[in-house]
């Protein structure tokens, strides 16, 4: 029995009250989640962004970067 359905289990006999709160709580914890997948994303880009133009992005042949 996976996760998903363990909880199921356990919700399915409580009264719709209890269960409404689990699934808030369960809510909440998706949105907080993805909350902060944003900022850790939006810091990268930050991060980032501090050095645009300071490097040039050119295509080169493999064997050329081994008569170094």
């Amino acid at each position: 029995m996976n996760i998903a359905e363990r909880i199921y289990e356990t919700v399915k006999t409580m009264p719709d009250q209890t269960a409404c709160e689990v699934l808030s709580f369960a809510e909440n914890l998706k949105a907080k989640q993805v909350e902060e997948e944003q900022t850790r994303r939006e810091n990268a880009l930050a991060t980032l962004a501090k050095y645009r133009g300071r490097f040039k992005a050119e295509k080169f042949e493999r064997n050329d970067c081994y008569d170094r």
